[in-house]
């Protein structure tokens, strides 16, 4: 699947947020859309993708970022926001 396939909802609870925070965070959701069959796959691997985020040493955030990696204490709201947001949308299907 691609991006273009979710919903704008989904597109802009989880690409945009991440979009907001940084372009390095956003191409992490955005190549995992190739890997799903549907949107609600992608919603629950996107919620995995989050989780693992937020669990990251600041050696794995280093990587994550490609060299230019954020303070936890600065990813954590957008994360947090992007859960919320998949929450929202795996309630309404």
């Amino acid at each position: 699947m691609d991006t273009d396939d979710l919903s704008q909802e989904a597109y802009d609870g989880i690409l945009l947020e991440a979009e907001r925070f940084s372009h390095d965070l956003t191409i992490h959701y955005g190549v995992l859309a190739s890997d799903c069959e549907d949107e609600d796959n992608y919603l629950s691997r996107a919620e995995r993708l989050t989780k693992d985020i937020m669990a990251c040493s600041s050696v794995d955030l280093d990587d994550l970022f490609f060299g230019n990696s954020p303070s936890k204490k600065e990813l954590k709201p957008t994360l947090s926001r992007i859960l919320q947001n998949i929450q929202k949308l795996k309630r309404r299907k």
